[in-house]
């Protein structure tokens, strides 16, 4: 996993899974602490997520939103969009461009 940018911006890439987790949430506290305004994080170049990886952008949008500012996932892949739809977590979280159920390929 690897996560470069500011605290406006964050591209994150490789796998967001229990072992790059804490890395992860250091990396975007950090980025929530720092800045104000919208935080993008950029999810181009994102291969995958497991339940901990979900959970640490989850903590992430709360950090995000007691500091004031709002979490935007930009780029979602499309196998992680379908994931965000059957958790509704994309009711939840600022999407670029949003995620509706009906626009995603079925599997």
């Amino acid at each position: 996993m690897h996560i470069r940018g500011d605290h406006a911006e964050l591209v994150v890439g490789g796998r967001l899974d229990v072992r790059s987790a804490a890395d992860a949430r250091t990396a975007l506290h950090t980025a929530v602490d720092s800045g104000g305004g919208d935080l993008v994080l950029n999810l181009t170049e994102l291969d995958s997520w497991d339940a901990t990886g979900l959970g640490v952008i989850m903590g992430a949008h709360r950090r995000a939103g007691r500091a004031g500012r709002r979490l935007v996932l930009r780029g979602v892949p499309p196998q992680m969009q379908r994931l965000l739809v059957a958790t509704r977590l994309h009711r939840i979280l600022a999407i670029e461009g949003g995620l509706e159920a009906e626009s995603l390929p079925q599997v």
